[in-house]
């Protein structure tokens, strides 16, 4: 996740809640970076709808 380019939408906590937790501030915090390939479609999801392209998936 690119910080500098998160504004807080929360598009991708919608997405995938288990992941992604926009605080009340605006910031995003990741749970648990290495997660189970089981959540990698809706990880993938949350990277191609984030309005700002602040996120990114590797492998």
């Amino acid at each position: 996740m690119d910080p500098a380019k998160c504004t807080g939408h929360g598009i991708c906590e919608s997405i995938a809640d288990e992941v992604f937790e926009v605080q009340d501030d605006g910031t995003v915090v990741i749970h648990d970076a290495e997660r189970p390939e089981a959540d990698r479609s809706r990880m993938q999801q949350a990277v191609t709808q984030c309005p700002v392209a602040a996120l990114t998936l590797t492998d």
